[in-house]
């Protein structure tokens, strides 16, 4: 997320693609203790953003998944983890490491996960090597234990995924960047447990713009679709996606039509498409199959000035009443109701406490 945002069988009636929801194999996650509907924040650690500088201890009890942006690599392709936190000059009321510390254990004992998430805008990771792939694993779990997280949220943005030439292949990814990412992910997981969270926040543009244009050396962006292949290999340890449902282009969903960020049928359709599964390319052969409807969130900005394609408060909830319970829905219709959806992301903690907290106020109950 950038820091400045103003950032199987047929499917009935469609090409062929996978089974609707209420039909589909999608193993539920073993997730930690995340609530059934819950609320995602990132909240901004290590810089203010315009938005001013919440302190931990400060964030509203209504966020379930608290996400620390952002941990940065030393250089695009070093794989090694810092995580700085925001200086005194930028953030006047920043908390000492050590208030930080028990402000994360403070939120933990109220049933709060707190992760660090990797990336965003400026964090470009590239694990181009073995070297880096490890480089990224132990950085991270230094970072980990030395807060005390409960796990890591995974936002590559801008070129840190592709997928090489020839790359086409969804379940045996062979571009080092991304092979090297599921083995890291992997690596982290086995190291802490079942008690691990892992979330991720990619775009739509590396996700659901798969369906159109997947894999490298076909004329697309090789970046089309890059996140799927982790995705997929990570999803039986995967406890939440929520793609970012913002400053993205049109793009098509399942009916074949395009569509556009900032209502409701934006949501409905791309929550669908992963809770439907899609063929990759249009190719029947080479289908992202359905994620449990636990596993996704959707995700949103929490005001107007924090992203492009902001969605109102009416919106939000007529695409969740859609999705949930097949009521109120538009012109795109969901291929199944999914009651267990898991909820809502927003970027983020710190824009929503500068417009008095509307996001986590409107949305928590509902």
């Amino acid at each position: 997320m950038p820091r400045m945002r103003t950032a199987l069988a047929a499917l009935v009636g469609l090409v062929g693609l996978a089974l609707p929801a209420t039909a589909a194999a999608a193993p539920e996650p073993a997730a930690p203790d995340i609530p059934a509907h819950s609320l995602v924040g990132y909240l901004h650690a290590s810089f203010a953003n315009g938005s001013g500088y919440v302190r931990i201890a400060d964030v509203p009890a209504e966020w379930d998944v608290i996400d620390l942006a952002f941990a940065e690599p030393t250089s695009p392709t070093s794989g090694r983890l810092e995580f700085n936190r925001c200086p005194a000059a930028e953030c006047p009321n920043v908390e000492t490491d050590e208030e930080f510390i028990a402000g994360i254990k403070a939120k933990q004992a109220e049933g709060k996960e707190v992760l660090l998430s990797v990336g965003g805008a400026n964090g470009q990771v590239r694990l181009e090597t073995e070297g880096a792939r490890d480089a990224f694993v132990e950085s991270a779990a230094a970072i980990i234990d030395r807060y005390g997280l409960d796990g890591i949220d995974i936002d590559f943005e801008g070129h840190s995924l592709e997928l090489a030439p020839g790359d086409t292949d969804l379940k045996n990814p062979t571009t080092p960047v991304v092979v090297n990412l599921i083995a890291a992910l992997r690596a982290l997981n086995e190291r802490y447990g079942p008690d691990f969270v892992l979330t991720m926040a990619p775009e739509t543009f590396f996700v659901q713009l798969g369906y159109q244009h997947y894999g490298g050396g076909t004329g697309a962006d090789p970046r089309a679709g890059s996140y799927l292949p982790v995705i997929d290999a990570l999803r039986a340890d995967l406890d939440l996606l929520h793609v970012q449902n913002y400053n993205s282009g049109p793009i098509m969903g399942l009916d074949d039509q395009y569509h556009t960020m900032g209502t409701a049928d934006f949501h409905v359709a791309m929550i669908d498409m992963l809770l439907t599964g899609f063929p990759l390319a249009k190719n029947p052969d080479n289908a992202f199959a359905p994620l449990a409807p636990e596993q996704v969130a959707i995700g949103l900005p929490a005001a107007n000035p924090a992203g492009n394609g902001f969605t109102p408060v009416p919106e939000v909830h007529k695409a969740l009443d859609c999705l949930r319970a097949g009521t109120g829905c538009g012109p795109y219709q969901p291929h199944g109701t999914y009651p267990a959806l898991r909820g809502l992301m927003a970027w983020s903690i710190n824009w929503d406490a500068y417009h008095d907290n509307e996001f986590a106020k409107a949305h928590d109950a509902y």
